[in-house]
């Protein structure tokens, strides 16, 4: 070969290793832009959570995500999450008749038809939603291996905030050796042990299998699509448990 020939396709080599560090070069640059982006989305949102809960859906602490921008086509920016943490002396005995409530959530709505057996819970949800104990307030937490829900209802986006006042089970499943599936479009308590009901609510998207102690108060009638939507966007840090990496709040919740 040719001493010519040889500088050629040395030539040529070398532009090639060039052109492949420029391109790697890119990525990278690229790639530490797009981290940078969410290691800033993850100190906005302050998120924590205790991952020995995965299983249950316990009131569970977890930091609200509501400063995300949307991640879902259809979800808007969230209405800012209120600082308040309204609490009540006593369990309230509302007289109102109700027989849904409705959720306006910044990812569309979700209606909830009330069981008539669970009158006790029904009647407690309806006299918070009157009492716009669940305005501008965040879906704190979602889960999406094992079991498959949207848990709502604590202002203060923690996971353990609730009205000042806990109430007794009622209208708990019946167990097959000691699990039920809870069938999506379920509306249960969440809680922290026998009747210790609050405020926190689950909204279950998909079939999941869980001890019987939740007390089921409603039906799903509208809006899954939102929470299949919002679970589709995943958990904040892309584990089953946690923050929703698209941020869902509340911002009216009312009673028909």
């Amino acid at each position: 070969m040719s001493a010519k020939r040889e500088r050629e396709l040395a030539r040529a080599k070398y532009e090639r290793q060039h052109q492949r560090r420029l391109t790697k070069a890119k990525r990278t640059k690229q790639r530490n832009r797009i981290m940078g982006g969410v290691l800033v989305a993850l100190l906005v949102i302050g998120f924590g959570i205790n991952k020995n809960k995965a299983n249950n859906v316990a009131e569970t602490p977890v930091a609200s995500a509501s400063a995300v921008a949307p991640l879902v086509d259809s979800c808007t920016t969230p209405v800012p999450t209120r600082a308040d943490n309204i609490t009540y002396k006593n369990v309230p005995n509302d007289s109102g008749k109700t027989t849904a409530l409705s959720l306006t959530t910044n990812c569309g709505d979700i209606e909830i038809a009330l069981d008539s057996a669970a009158p006790k819970t029904a009647t407690i949800m309806s006299f918070l939603a009157r009492n716009k104990y669940f305005d501008a307030t965040p879906c704190h937490r979602l889960t999406t291996s094992g079991i498959f829900v949207l848990q709502c209802g604590d202002p203060t986006g923690s996971g353990s905030g609730g009205p000042g006042f806990k109430f007794a089970d009622e209208n708990l499943p019946a167990a097959t050796n000691g699990t039920f599936t809870y069938p999506r479009g379920t509306v249960a308590m969440a809680n922290s042990g026998a009747n210790t009901n609050g405020s926190q609510f689950f909204l279950v998207y998909k079939d999941s299998p869980l001890p019987p102690n939740y007390s089921v108060w409603g039906q799903i009638t509208k809006g899954l699509d939102v929470i299949d939507a919002v679970a589709g966007a995943g958990v904040v840090d892309g584990a089953g448990d946690g923050a929703p990496a698209q941020p869902v709040t509340i911002a009216t919740a009312t009673a028909q």
